[in-house]
Order: C-alpha cells, then sequence, then structure tokens
C-alpha cells in the first residue's frame, strides 16, 4: 500500500445552489455560520470550524446542478501534485493560486476519482 498524501482534514465543500442570495440568508441567518465575503461571479463563503463552505451559483458552478464538492486540506498542493504524477495519476487541474489572502496564498488542484468525480486538494501557504 503507498503512503498517504498528508491530508489534514477538508478545507472546503462547495455547494451549488439556484438563488445565492436566498442561501446566503440560509448558511447565515438560519444555520448562524459565519459570513467571510462574497467573490465574483456567483460565490458566497462561509466559516465553519476549519471548514470553509462555498455557495455556487449556475454561473459560478458551469450549471451543475445539486452538486457537492469536497476540498481536501494537504500541506502543500504543489509537492501532492508531484506524488500523484509520480503514481501515474493525472491532475485534471494544475496547481495554482486562486485567491490570495492577508498572509498566505490559497493553492488548488483537482483529481478525479474513478468515478469521475473532481476532487479538490487545497492548501494555504504563506507568501
Amino acid at each position: 500500500m503507498s503512503e498517504g498524501l498528508g491530508i489534514e482534514g477538508i478545507a472546503q465543500v462547495a455547494i451549488t445552489v439556484k438563488d445565492l442570495d436566498r442561501a446566503i440568508g440560509f448558511y447565515r441567518d438560519v444555520l448562524g455560520l459565519p459570513f467571510l465575503f462574497t467573490a465574483p461571479p456567483g460565490l458566497a463563503f462561509f466559516q465553519c470550524d476549519r471548514t470553509r463552505i462555498m455557495l455556487a451559483n449556475d454561473e459560478a458552478s458551469g450549471g451543475l446542478s445539486s452538486c457537492v464538492l469536497l476540498y481536501f486540506r494537504v500541506p502543500d498542493v504543489r509537492k501532492t501534485a508531484v506524488t500523484l504524477a509520480a503514481r501515474g495519476i493525472p491532475l485534471d487541474s494544475e496547481p495554482r493560486v486562486i485567491a490570495t489572502l492577508s498572509n498566505d496564498d490559497v493553492w488548488l488542484a483537482f483529481v478525479k476519482d474513478p468515478e469521475g468525480n473532481l476532487v479538490g486538494l487545497m492548501s494555504e501557504l504563506p507568501r
């Protein structure tokens, strides 16, 4: 059996929604999750302990309906990508910076599971 990738937990969960404003109200006002920010083209972010919840409308999700996507937290997604390549696992998306926080950059890459589902790999790395 091969050694693990160092997955540290779930970094983010993406949820597709039809009505972003209505969904923001539900997650913020009904569930009480701390609202973080919105981003174009139709994203809203919340914090749930160490896991970020991302809501994506039709435009942001590319028209996916009723989709939930897991993003696993790894120490350094760039090194994880090298490990996966060495194991013959193709990346669906190469590691890249997707957001800049106050002190860190958020890196993201994707692979597909055997059923064709996207799996996100995410790291927050010091700039």
